[in-house]
């Protein structure tokens, strides 16, 4: 089982989320189902994080259902199948660590399923299907293995159907049009966070929750978006210094410098996703030294 690192935090996302009732109205939303809000339920999130050192996943068991749920901002990113491969491998070892998978007789197993709450500005779409068999080299008509991944874009004003059916769902998304809006106006984003907060509470948004963790829910966004302004400089920056170019050409010194500069805040998967390069690649970089 993996252990619990401390330097990992949750998300407001998570935080918000992390709450069985809140997860059931959830879940039947995007189910299509009714269970009762006091429907047994098993949150078994790792303690580790898929994106740096902000937990935005939830996982939880729930009518026979193993639910991996991420919420996943600013840059759109065609490798979340691959990445839930791996995530679900170290789940299913979680729940599995008290039993022998070596005994002849059937383990069960909660069915998986894989949702992604796009909250990022990148794709103007509602949903999106993903799979894993769209990233293999060899395409085949059935593949031995695959995994689907729904993508939901949660903006405001996105995904009308999940958001009527799911008040917790749909009020997390205003809340984060009015940051959004706050910083359209000028607001610095210390300002445009803690501005949303009052005007949410004052429009019985996330009210409760609001109330009882604002100032804890402004350090963490502010932490969140302050971390995704930062890719995006980066990502910008690296493309007018002519990145491109150097991966074109084949790991240019300076592609070499930025890598290694990058990773002193910045982890391998992320720099990856910043730079639109492989990971092998960015592994490869940081296994050499630079001069």
């Amino acid at each position: 089982m993996p252990k619990a690192n401390r330097k990992y935090k949750d998300s407001v996302f998570t935080m918000y989320f992390n709450d069985p009732v809140r997860l059931i109205e959830l879940y039947n939303s995007l189910e299509g189902t009714n269970l009762p809000l006091d429907t047994p339920i098993e949150i078994n999130t790792l303690d580790d994080a898929l994106f740096k050192d902000r937990i935005n996943d939830i996982s939880f068991v729930i009518n026979g259902v193993l639910i991996v749920l991420i919420e996943h901002q600013s840059t759109w990113n065609e490798n979340m199948p691959v990445r839930l491969l791996i995530y679900i491998a170290r789940v299913y070892e979680k729940i599995l660590e008290k039993e022998n998978i070596y005994r002849s007789t059937r383990i069960p197993l909660p069915a998986p399923r894989f949702v992604v709450l796009y909250n990022g500005e990148e794709k103007n779409v509602d949903y999106v299907e993903m799979k894993l068999s769209d990233a293999f080299i060899l395409r085949e008509k059935n593949p031995m293995l695959d995994l689907k991944v729904d993508f939901f874009n949660i903006n405001y004003g996105k995904s009308s159907e999940i958001m009527e059916k799911c008040k917790s769902l749909s009020e997390y998304s205003t809340f984060v049009f009015y940051v959004r809006e706050n910083r359209k106006k000028g607001m610095p984003l210390a300002e445009a966070i803690a501005s949303a907060v009052k005007q949410a509470i004052r429009n019985d948004i996330m009210k409760d929750f609001l109330t009882k963790h604002g100032s804890e829910v402004e350090n963490m966004l502010f932490e969140e978006w302050d971390w995704e302004a930062y890719v995006a400089v980066q990502k910008e920056e690296s493309h007018e210094q002519g990145i491109k170019e150097g991966i074109e050409k084949g790991a240019s010194e300076m592609l070499s410098q930025v890598v290694h500069s990058m990773v002193r805040t910045m982890m391998p998967e992320d720099i990856a996703a910043a730079l639109s390069l492989p990971l092998p690649q960015v592994l490869n970089i940081l296994s050499t030294t630079i001069g």
